[in-house]
């Protein structure tokens, strides 16, 4: 690893030990390995207790971490045959939200989710994971083609939010986000979300609604940035860690919310730390979601659907 987090510091000078030793000439080479193996296992150990008691605001900072699985790695590893289809026919194509139809584990499905881009080229291409409207209306193309030809529909969510800009508000972002949704209500196929960064706002719900929605133990999903919440409730970006917990945002708080249906862990340290392990295990959480739905009635898919989310935040004993 060589991007560390401010509160992965005492984890990261004992790792630079180890590369240090690791690097040493020495005709004690015994020696060395046992002082290697020994702050492997201590450096092994202080990895544990951190990630086993972070905050909702480090958990935060994890979701946002540049080398966290990225959709272009997602899709390397897990679809074969991918085509990628482009633009929504009435406007551009928006390089944030990439989509289309490949094979998951034998299986045809219709693949669609935000991409953040793994460098300065690839984050200016892709705009950092932040849709625009003509986005969000390929999203909307892309799930009524899986509808029409039953192909289910697998979307993976790592971005801070739909583009705020003016161009965007100006050609409809807000309906774009709102028929993303509507469309997503109305699929007669099976539909799994994965919550696998950050989850921000309508621009997420608009890739989320779906019959099963699963989320990495180290994401957050949220209405509202911690920044943004603090900003409003309390003129200052400087709460954003007592927004974080305020919120409840993290897999934990959402899965006994009811909010999210599934928990994918982590290899230990987070995500970043083994993409190749991490990716499988959602591959297989995928896997054992769509088994699960695969059997069932179209019209019993989007009905167990709608009720879900109409259910969500409804008080008990209002009609």
């Amino acid at each position: 690893m060589d991007n560390f987090l401010d509160f992965e510091k005492p984890i990261a000078d004992l790792e630079g030990k180890i590369r240090d030793l690791e690097g040493l000439d020495s005709g004690s080479d015994i020696e060395i390995n046992e002082d290697v193996a020994k702050l492997r296992q201590k450096a092994s150990q202080l990895l544990k207790t951190t990630y086993s008691k972070l905050t909702p605001w480090q958990k935060t900072q994890v979701a946002r971490h540049v080398d966290r699985p990225k959709l272009h790695q997602i899709i390397n590893q897990l679809i074969d045959d991918f085509c990628e289809m482009a633009g929504d026919r009435a406007f551009a194509d928006d390089h944030a939200i990439v989509g289309g139809m490949g094979r998951f584990r034998g299986q045809t499905v219709m693949v669609i989710g935000t991409e953040k881009g793994h460098d300065l080229e690839t984050r200016l291409k892709h705009n950092f994971g932040m849709a625009r409207p003509e986005g969000y209306r390929k999203a909307q193309r892309l799930m009524k083609l899986a509808d029409q030809f039953g192909i289910p529909v697998l979307t993976f969510v790592d971005t801070s939010g739909a583009y705020p800009g003016i161009g965007a508000e100006e050609r409809g972002q807000a309906e774009a986000i709102a028929r993303s949704i509507q469309v997503s209500m109305d699929l007669r196929v099976p539909f799994i979300a994965s919550i696998v960064g950050e989850g921000g706002s309508g621009g997420a719900v608009a890739l989320a609604t779906a019959n099963r929605v699963l989320m990495f133990e180290n994401a957050v999903y949220s209405v509202i940035s911690p920044e943004g919440c603090a900003a409003i409730l309390w003129k200052t970006r400087d709460k954003a860690q007592d927004a974080a917990t305020a919120m409840k945002i993290t897999a934990q708080d959402l899965k006994e919310l009811g909010v999210i249906d599934k928990i994918v862990p982590e290899p230990l340290g987070g995500a970043q730390r083994d993409i190749h392990g991490a990716i499988n295990t959602l591959g297989d959480a995928v896997e054992a979601e769509l088994n699960a739905l695969k059997n069932k009635e179209p019209g019993e898919l989007k009905e167990e659907r709608r009720r879900k989310f109409l259910a969500m935040g409804r008080l008990e004993g209002m009609e």
